[in-house]
């Protein structure tokens, strides 16, 4: 397997690694008003067949230029920056732990995109509004080495609370969360699962078995997660991760040849719903064609092409996705929640507490 196609694969829709995608990506400004170019800016792991996007530019009559702005913190906040003169026209790729950032500093202008009512409810938010459009989810999950725990004749671990027994000490890898898009998901799902009061409690029990810390999740995954096929080079020691519900499919799509079954699994209790949104930047020059693009994002062609370019699932009702997704990498079945409003509320202090309590 290529370590470089497998990064591509999984860093899925966090914008830790560069996917390629159709369109210029230089770092000019947005569509001119009346253009025929439609800008896209999006973290760097916008992925669309290009197949797929050449229907629609022909369809459209828009040519789609996307300008890929690093991980997706960093897109949010440059974008926030540069609202009053914005680089293009639609922005892809903030999620729920960042989207109150988005929407108080005023980033995008309403707009309901034709086809909002085949989005599933469970994703739609900001309805009265309509300034921002759910166009994938996905969950954010500790994944276990098969291999490594049949070797070692121990159970994986299951839930939040698996992972604080000695048993599984000095077995886990996470992602920063004051720097990382998983990290952020795992410290909310924790805070989810035990509370306002409980979930310091549980990191510093967490510390204390060891859990190890570092920047991001292509660090975390490919050099420090003994399942991966860049984990097994680097003879990595950590059975345990934070990556995602969809890592396991991935591992046996880019595998050459496939096994039979995934060699990587999902500790199903320690996941947390991410949901990914686009909408039309606020001052946006094209604004017609940015609307065009976002009727474009949650119709059903790019809704069943998105899960095997990003590896995410859609939220269009009745889009199909890949046997590999069901088979190896279903959805959790009950993952932890939590409200935008109360990320907004709390997120920042959370951490700085947790930088406090886990990084010093």
């Amino acid at each position: 397997m290529s370590i470089t196609k497998q990064v591509t694969a999984l860093a899925v829709g966090l914008g830790l690694v560069t996917l390629s995608a159709c369109g210029s990506e230089d770092g000019g400004s947005g569509s001119a008003a009346g253009s025929k170019t439609v800008t896209l800016v999006s973290h760097d792991s916008w992925a669309v067949s290009k197949s797929v996007l050449a229907a629609f530019e022909k369809q459209s009559g828009y040519t789609v230029r996307v300008l890929k702005d690093g991980d997706a913190g960093q897109a949010v906040n440059k974008a926030i920056l540069t609202k009053d003169n914005p680089q293009g026209d639609v922005f892809f790729g903030v999620d729920n732990t960042l989207l109150s950032r988005a929407l108080d500093n005023g980033l995008f202008q309403p707009y309901e995109v034709k086809g909002a009512d085949a989005i599933l409810p469970a994703y739609r938010t900001d309805e009265a509004r309509h300034r921002v459009t759910p166009i994938d989810t996905g969950d954010i999950c500790v994944n276990y080495d098969k291999a490594w725990f049949n070797e070692h004749r121990l159970t994986p671990p299951e839930s939040f609370d698996d992972l604080i027994k000695p048993a599984y000490k000095d077995l886990l890898v996470t992602e920063n969360a004051s720097t990382s898009s998983p990290g952020l998901g795992f410290l909310l799902g924790s805070a989810a699962k035990y509370g306002d009061d409980g979930w310091a409690d549980y990191w510093t029990r967490l510390k204390a078995n060891g859990v190890k810390v570092v920047d991001g999740w292509e660090q975390a995954y490919n050099e420090e997660f003994s399942g991966s096929a860049g984990g097994k080079k680097a003879k990595a020691d950590r059975p345990l991760v934070v990556s995602y519900a969809s890592s396991p499919p991935a591992e046996v799509i880019f595998a050459d040849p496939k096994p039979a079954t995934a060699p990587t699994g999902v500790a199903t209790g320690t996941c947390f719903r991410q949901i990914e949104y686009a909408g039309l930047l606020d001052n946006a020059a094209n604004s017609e064609g940015g609307k065009a693009l976002l009727d474009f994002l949650v119709g059903k062609t790019f809704q069943e092409d998105m899960p095997l370019n990003m590896f995410v699932y859609p939220v269009r009702e009745g889009a199909q996705v890949p046997a590999e997704f069901t088979e190896f990498g279903p959805q959790a079945e009950d993952p932890e929640t939590m409200d935008p409003a109360k990320i907004a509320e709390h997120r920042d202090q959370w951490v700085k507490s947790w930088t406090s309590l886990v990084l010093k």
